[in-house]
């Protein structure tokens, strides 16, 4: 059977009780921060929550070769990163320390890289076992969640190949529905040490949690920041004859949430399709509205951006106003070109005589 039995002395230390603030206790500190958080108020003013998670990475191409990436996520900032090489946590901002000590991440770091070889070994030598044929990947995460002022652990989740496998909950390996018989195998032949169940849950419940606060806590001049968004207007690809694409961009906005329509009047136009909010690589963001209209019925719409960095005052940019400005700039652009040709000719036929 697969197991990682075994102890260290850093795996006792570490399920030890200790003396720490209690995440509790942190949360009462940190109520007046969760109004702001990143995500924490969409631009509908509804709450969201606020989670912090672990991802691993792990693509195995044969016996005795594999590749590891492992990453650690505020929402959707990528606060830490790991080396595949040496197991050592990188910070990606100056807070990503949170409030532990250099001791504390020295212990983290230790328990992950002795837990993260005995993973390596273990899949190596049960892949048979597992029914898992060279090359394959395997995606992990776990974490915790705030929500409503109130915790939950984020179970470990296991992806096979993309698809969700398997998941450890309340120290139960449930296989996932579409995974198959695949999936029972693994949690049939599948054992964790009691020692291994305790320090998972330990780190779900317990520190996950205190690091999440102490993480806002020391980000929150970073995590409150508000930038304006930019917005401009531009026509798409042509979806067909008669048809113009309407498109509005928006971008350079933080936080995330943001609300973008494209109106008539007071009417919201059902037909609005808008992407996906993108990174920019200053760590803000970007979207796109778009909206297929008839090439009569573009006059009197406009583009409308809500967003908390605006206080009410939302962005609304005419079409018409962008088409007039269009016409203009290319009634005054294409006299000039010709004035520039006429020269040009009139140049070249005076330097040839």
């Amino acid at each position: 059977m697969l197991t990682f039995g075994g102890t260290t002395e850093i795996e006792d230390q570490f399920l030890r009780e200790k003396e720490v603030t209690s995440a509790n206790d942190m949360l009462f500190l940190l109520l007046p921060l969760l109004a702001v958080l990143p995500g924490g108020e969409n631009a509908d003013g509804f709450k969201e929550p606020v989670s912090f998670r672990m991802i691993q990475i792990s693509s195995f191409y044969n016996q005795s070769r594999e590749r590891n990436l492992g990453s650690g996520w505020l929402g959707d900032l990528q606060t830490h990163t790991r080396d595949s090489n040496s197991g050592t946590i990188i910070f990606l901002w100056p807070w990503s320390r949170g409030n532990f000590s250099n001791e504390e991440w020295m212990e983290l770091e230790t328990l992950f890289r002795i837990h993260f070889i005995r993973f390596l070994e273990a899949i190596h030598r049960h892949t048979s076992d597992l029914t898992f044929k060279y090359p394959f990947e395997i995606q992990a995460t776990a974490g915790c969640e705030l929500h409503s002022g109130k915790f939950s652990g984020s179970p470990l989740r296991v992806a096979y190949q993309g698809s969700d496998f398997i998941t450890f909950q309340n120290n139960s390996c449930l296989p996932s529905p579409l995974a198959g018989n695949a999936a029972k195998r693994v949690c049939k032949v599948l054992y964790w040490h009691p020692r291994e169940k305790d320090i998972i849950h330990h780190l779900i419940s317990d520190t996950c949690p205190r690091f999440l606060l102490g993480l806002l806590d020391a980000g929150k001049a970073h995590l409150q920041r508000q930038v304006k968004p930019e917005a401009w207007l531009s026509l798409g690809p042509s979806p067909g004859p008669g048809h113009l694409l309407l498109m509005c961009h928006v971008s350079g906005f933080y936080p995330k949430p943001v609300w973008v329509r494209w109106m008539r009047g007071e009417q919201e136009q059902p037909g609005t399709q808008q992407g996906d909010v993108l990174p920019n690589a200053d760590g803000t963001w970007y979207l796109q509205a778009t909206l297929e209209v008839a090439a009569g019925e573009a006059a009197g719409l406009a583009c409308q951006v809500k967003h908390s960095s605006l206080e009410g005052q939302d962005i609304i940019i005419y079409w018409d106003h962008h088409n007039s400005v269009g016409l203009i700039i290319l009634a005054v652009t294409v006299p000039l070109l010709l004035l520039i040709v006429c020269l040009a000719l009139w140049f070249r036929k005076r330097c040839f005589h």
